[in-house]
């Protein structure tokens, strides 16, 4: 009965949707005020069913009621109760599910929030949201429905795929489609400025908050992703340019461009068309991972589904709304004339240098990603893209971006001067190459990658601090207490990915890895740390079982840790799993794992040392923070300099 209530929730989101989608749109263009109005109680109503919809399916999950086919293709009746929770979002049809649900819930926010939002755009971006919904709900009901049920009901389930069975796997989805069904607020927003034919400051100011929050669950999600394949996979590495990697980075890319590019439009009114084109195109590419995530048409560890029919659905609505506000976008390029001027010197002129090096870096991205399915199509031959052609191909894009940040946080609007911008930064500059040279002294020999990537880490760190000193007029300590939250946030985000900066250079750079067949009992050594391997145990675990080694790590005749890297076997899946054991440190981690048994008696182990390999989350998660504290700025929350600007706007007729 639960999952009928779910199913038929489902049914009434997809109508109050198609609702939603219709009357405010012709409400907003008649000026009919009742019509435009009932956007708002639609949105809310809307989320309200499909989260019946999905605590529904929940509940069928917690309970284990096998006689939902979902629910017994992904759970068992002995796996812990949190991945029974996360099996909900753990295949497609859930995952499709949760997605349908955060749109609805960004829709309901923006009915909520911000009263001062001008009707007719919030009632037209509602609609464009609801649109969206449409497509989707068509989507999961016609194809993907998670409600099936299944006679007779069998005793038990086939279990979730044992990779995802892992806390990081429970909640990085969630947080991806946070940031990937996000964006969406950013693209309804620019098809409705469209349809308006009005873009300006004050929808800059309003489609900013959305964008950043946005961009700050996809960075969480990204992060969570990179701990994920870091610890669970057992490969040692943080990522691996895999396709469905790459398909969260895309947005992640493209939305921070939108948002360095809207402040332009808010501040000065120029770049109109280039943030318009970015929205589209940011949310364009999360439909994109959605594509490559649910197609078939590129094999992933991170893939949900292999079926084709469903791939092609989904195309079919990426072009339809790309292709639909592009088209809009060419018809309305008249009205996004630019106001201002600007000299190539200037705030302006550095965030367009910015945007052109977001955007194309994501192109380089999304070429790598998908060239082997074009060489196998127009070609027929098999293509592998790797590692080395996105780190040549990527990284010169980041080495510039990183140089001009600092600087261009502190040239002036308008118009400035270099020499000018670059005396506040001589400390910085100091700093960064006093921290390269010392990288250098201790890295004879080894990768310059480590020498380039702390100096560009350290001038992005430093140069966010002279930022914010001069924000106070170097008036001492005292004031920067007082400066704006969105200023601090600015600060953090960037001292965050000069944060990740240095790990990544430095983990890459001076890296050491280990591989040999150990005896119960041997030491050896691995970068000065002698590693022992104590024992092998099977160990039984609530819906697995465990090859359990026991190692310890000494230094100097000091024991730094003991530590437990498993083999977990799956059996109702008939899958293996490694979990590795990390010793982390500020400044390094000890990463030990164990393998298979060989005819010898012994046993494979991996051993790793990776030197500031933390730093990589750490700077991820002050990005995140830096975007918090921005949008806990009263400015963002109340778009009061939108307000300022939209209160001089006449009304046509009473009507409206």
């Amino acid at each position: 009965m639960i999952a009928e209530i779910g199913h038929f929730a489902l049914i009434l989101a997809f109508a109050v949707a198609i609702f939603q989608m219709i009357v405010p749109l012709i409400g907003a263009s008649r000026g009919w005020s009742p019509w435009i109005e009932a956007a708002r109680p639609a949105a809310i109503a809307q989320f309200g069913l499909v989260a019946i919809s999905f605590a529904a399916l929940t509940y069928s999950f917690v309970v284990s009621d096998f006689s939902v086919l979902l629910v017994y293709e992904n759970s068992h009746t002995a796996k812990p109760m949190l991945y029974k929770v996360a099996g909900v979002w753990g295949n497609h049809e859930g995952s499709m599910l949760l997605w349908v649900l955060i749109l609805a819930l960004f829709g309901a926010a923006a009915a909520t929030f911000d009263p001062n939002l001008p009707p007719k755009l919030r009632a037209r971006a509602l609609a464009v949201q609801a649109s969206i919904g449409v497509a989707f709900y068509a989507f999961i009901l016609f194809t993907s429905n998670p409600f099936w049920r299944m006679s007779p009901a069998p005793f038990n389930g086939r279990d979730l795929n044992p990779l995802l069975q892992d806390p990081g796997l429970a909640f990085h989805p969630p947080f991806l489609y946070l940031g990937y069904v996000g964006l969406s607020m950013a693209f309804s927003f620019a098809v409705a400025a469209m349809i308006e034919g009005r873009v300006d400051a004050a929808w800059a100011r309003w489609v900013r908050p959305w964008t950043l929050s946005a961009w700050v669950f996809l960075t969480i999600g990204i992060a969570m992703g990179s701990w994920w394949a870091y610890y669970e996979l057992g490969w040692g590495g943080f990522w691996f340019w895999d396709p469905v990697e790459n398909a969260s980075f895309m947005p992640w890319l493209l939305a921070a461009a939108l948002l360095h590019s809207a402040i332009v439009v808010e501040k000065r009114e120029v770049l109109k068309s280039w943030t318009i084109l970015l929205a589209i195109m940011a949310f364009g590419f999360s439909l994109i991972g959605t594509f490559i995530v649910r197609s078939g048409v590129i094999t992933s560890v991170h893939s949900f589904a292999n079926d084709p029919k469903r791939g092609v659905f989904i195309l079919a609505i990426l072009a339809f709304f790309v292709g639909g506000a592009l088209t809009l976008y060419a018809a309305r390029a008249a009205a996004m004339q630019a106001k201002g001027m600007f000299a190539p010197v200037s705030r302006e002129g550095a965030l367009v240098l910015n945007n052109i090096l977001l955007a194309v870096s994501a192109f380089v991205v999304f070429i790598g990603t998908v060239w082997p399915l074009i060489a196998e199509l127009v070609w027929g031959r098999v293509l592998s893209v790797g590692t080395p052609f996105f780190e040549k191909a990527f990284t010169p894009f980041m080495v510039v971006l990183a140089i001009i940040l600092p600087i261009g946080a502190i040239l002036p609007w308008k118009r400035g001067k270099i020499a000018k911008t670059l005396a506040p930064l001589r400390g910085a500059l100091l700093f960064a190459l006093a921290v390269a040279t010392l990288v250098f002294a201790v890295s004879t020999g080894k990768s310059a990658l480590a020498v380039i990537g702390a100096g560009l880490g350290s001038w992005l760190i430093a140069g966010a601090a002279a930022d914010l000193w001069q924000r106070t007029g170097n008036s001492g300590f005292a004031r920067l207490g007082r400066l704006p939250r969105a200023d601090w946030g600015k600060a953090v985000a960037h001292a965050g990915l000069g944060v990740t900066f240095i790990g990544v250079s430095l983990l890459m750079a001076w890296q050491v890895e280990d591989i040999r067949v150990a005896q119960i009992g041997q030491s050896f050594e691995v970068d000065g740390y002698e590693i022992t391997l104590d024992a092998v145990n099977e160990v039984p675990g609530p819906n697995y079982t465990a090859t359990v080694a026991t190692m310890h790590v000494d230094r100097g005749g000091k024991r730094i840790a003991v530590m437990y890297p498993e083999k977990r076997f799956y059996p109702v899946q008939a899958m293996p799993t490694t979990e590795a054991a990390i010793q982390n440190g500020v400044f390094r981690d000890i990463y030990l794992v164990i393998g298979d048994k060989q005819t010898n008696g012994g046993w494979a182990v991996r051993s790793y040392i990776k030197p500031f390999a933390s730093w990589i989350w750490l700077g991820a998660t002050l990005m995140a923070l830096g975007g918090f504290l921005s949008l806990s700025d009263r400015r963002y929350r109340v778009a009061a300099g939108a307000r300022r600007q939209a209160q001089p706007r006449p009304q046509a007729t009473p009507a409206e």
